[in-house]
């Protein structure tokens, strides 16, 4: 998520609420819910349900009713499962429950009776039986190829869900970039071969749970309902089939979620469970964004405290994380749609933004539970900050700093989209253009694994790639070439095939619509007829390097080697132990450079002859190479 525009700190309305007569209890939003047999229509429960067979037996409910705190709770016997006891919280709206199910307990439903109080209700919790299926958690690594779109611009698969009777957007509106336009599963599920074309394994949308908030929020960024999938996009259940579709179809699913803030329409915030659940200001106090204070020796109290405590915007009010209900909460919400849906990995949105030992705690109960589940995390920091910031917030070989040893398994790796975009922007130097991505990588020995970070050249927060680049094809092709051979998992954002364009400013402009996803769309870009001629070649250019990457296991895990930069060219080599050699040489000059190759000799010894991939000419000579200006040659070696 992108830095909000800055404004000045302590100052500004109070804090963001909806109006009073929404803050009650009766009010918060329950239709999207099944309520279970006779339940009160005004009550649910938090998780919605849950499995017998779980890894830790602890499950805690959150009961929301008027009145509920009053009540006495009594469970019927049930083989297995034990009451712990209940817990009050300030809001007399709220019951936590505290239940153990043991590895015996089996699946069925839970009779919960609150008697005695304002509230009298009986209530049949469902368990179901955890998935055995060992597989059907894939995980992300770096065999994968991630198409990143956002659902409500990509595609309008189902008409009907367009506009949803309650939501506060009653309408859609494709000329405005902050209204929503009607894109939805549907839509990304008529595409998936589409996506397949390109050599895509593994699709990531941005957050698909509800946003019923009343002003943008298409992105899905400030959810209001942390057990529920927006339904302008599909139900909740149609969620957990899409998952499943899309598996059946070769292709994995990563869920993108945001853990440092919510949307200020969330139950949770209209009716507060307790103040200290969430990090309270006088007045609305936005963040400094500074994440270097937290690990900073120098930093101050005052800065350190802007940084973590205050909020990310005007209506995403900030969680108090170091409260353990807070963090109970959330690490049950974020197993629960693993295992409701098998989605194959997390994507973390602003990431440094959540407390420390918080984001230990919940990546170790998410891989305790799912250790193949891929997760990657937002370490979005600006250039100058370098790799080891970024390398503090993803597993390193650092000892704690202050008690934090993150085990966060990849981090999107913005150091490296920063170095390919100077490498095609600026004249090389010796640490400068081209030669910043050596240096870039040469810092891959800060963490333990550097192939589980997210590669990219642009997102729905920045300036189109094509864009940057001066809509340079050429330039952009070298900057495909080098994400697709990489080490990494690499991540194309939607359209960036078809050379969609555009400067975030404002970043609706880099969120628009691709072209034939909606009926009424005067072409059809999903279909070669569809593009442009320099549409279509950069199409193809991309589904040869994908498909090929798919295909050839030393793109996906073999081993690196790179070369010092010499003048505008840098050459490097993925290899493994099956005999594979790919060698890439970039030029990103303005001249044709012959490249004298004896001083890579100890990757090309054995190798006499090679084919270039993406245009399937032949390599004849090795001892010297042509690479014309502004050119990615990508060599498959013979011998």
């Amino acid at each position: 998520m992108k830095f909000p525009t800055f404004l000045p700190l302590l100052a500004g309305a109070l804090l963001a609420t909806a109006p009073q007569a929404m803050a009650t209890a009766a009010a918060a939003p329950t239709a999207l819910v099944a309520a279970p047999a006779k339940a009160a229509a005004s009550t649910r429960i938090d998780p919605t349900f849950w499995w017998v067979g779980m890894k830790n037996p602890k499950l805690q409910l959150l009961v929301h009713s008027p009145g509920i705190a009053d009540s006495k709770l009594s469970l019927a016997a049930y083989p297995g499962v034990t009451l712990e006891g209940t817990q009050k919280l300030e809001s007399p709206n709220y019951l936590l429950v505290n239940l153990t199910i043991s590895p015996e307990a089996k699946p069925g439903k839970l009779q919960l009776s609150f008697t005695g109080g304002k509230t009298k209700l009986k209530y049949a919790y469902e368990l179901r039986q955890r998935s055995t299926d060992k597989s059907r958690v894939q995980g992300i690594n770096s065999a994968d190829f991630i198409y990143f779109l956002m659902p409500d611009r990509f595609a309008n698969g189902d008409p009907k869900n367009d506009v949803v009777k309650g939501t506060k957007v009653d309408h859609i509106a494709r000329d405005s970039m902050y209204a929503r336009h009607g894109g939805d599963l549907k839509g990304i599920e008529q595409h998936f071969d589409y996506l397949k074309s390109l050599g895509v394994t593994a699709i990531w949308p941005t957050p698909v749970t509800t946003n019923d908030m009343p002003k943008a929020s298409y992105h899905g960024y400030a959810l209001t309902d942390y057990y529920n999938c927006d339904p302008r996009y599909g139900t909740t259940e149609e969620y957990a089939q899409f998952v499943q579709k899309a598996h059946q179809n070769g292709l994995k699913v990563i869920h993108d979620v945001v853990l440092n803030h919510m949307g200020s329409y969330n139950y949770l915030f209209l009716d507060q469970p307790a103040k200290d659940w969430f990090h309270q200001w006088p007045t609305f106090t936005r963040g400094n964004y500074r994440d270097g204070t937290v690990n900073d020796p120098y930093a101050s109290a005052l800065d350190r405290k802007m940084f973590s405590t205050t909020w990310f915007d005007s209506t995403m009010p900030d969680l108090a994380q170091e409260n353990p209900l807070v963090t109970n909460y959330l690490i049950q919400n974020f197993i629960w749609w693993v295992e409701y849906t098998g989605l194959d990995g997390y994507r973390i949105d602003t990431y440094p933004y959540s407390d420390p030992k918080f984001l230990m705690d919940w990546g170790k109960a998410l891989l305790d539970e799912y250790p193949q589940l891929g997760m990657f995390g937002e370490t979005w920091m600006q250039q100058a900050e370098g790799v080891a910031q970024q390398a503090y917030w993803t597993s390193n070989v650092f000892p704690p700093v202050d008690g934090f040893k993150s085990n966060l398994p990849g981090a999107i790796d913005f150091q490296l989209k920063y170095a390919i975009e100077e490498a095609l922007n600026k004249d090389a130097g010796w640490a400068e253009g081209v030669s910043k991505i050596y240096y870039t990588l040469q810092g891959d020995w800060m963490y333990q694994d550097a192939t589980r970070n997210l590669i990219f050249l642009d997102n729905h927060d920045m300036s189109r790639v094509f864009s940057v680049l001066g809509e340079d094809v050429n330039k952009l092709k070298v900057a495909l070439a080098w994400l697709l051979t990489e080490r990494g998992i690499p991540q194309l954002y939607y359209g960036t095939e078809i050379l969609m364009k555009n400067f975030s400013n404002p970043d609706g402009l880099v969120r628009s619509d691709f072209p034939g996803g909606w009926k009424e769309d005067k072409r059809n870009a999903f279909t070669a007829a569809g593009r442009s001629p320099q549409e279509q070649d950069m199409f193809q250019y991309v589904s040869k390097l994908g498909t090929y990457r798919k295909a050839h296991p030393v793109l996906q895990t073999g081993k690196l080697m790179h070369f010092i930069p010499e003048g505008s060219v840098y050459t490097y080599f993925r290899y493994n132990d099956q005999g594979e050699t790919v060698m890439v040489m970039m030029n990103t000059g303005k001249e044709e450079k012959t490249v004298d190759t004896s001083r890579f000799a100890e990757r090309l010894t054995g190798y006499s002859s090679g084919v270039e991939v993406t245009s399937g000419a032949a390599v004849a000579d090795l001892k010297s190479v042509k690479v014309p200006a502004m050119t990615a040659l990508v060599v498959e070696l013979r011998k």
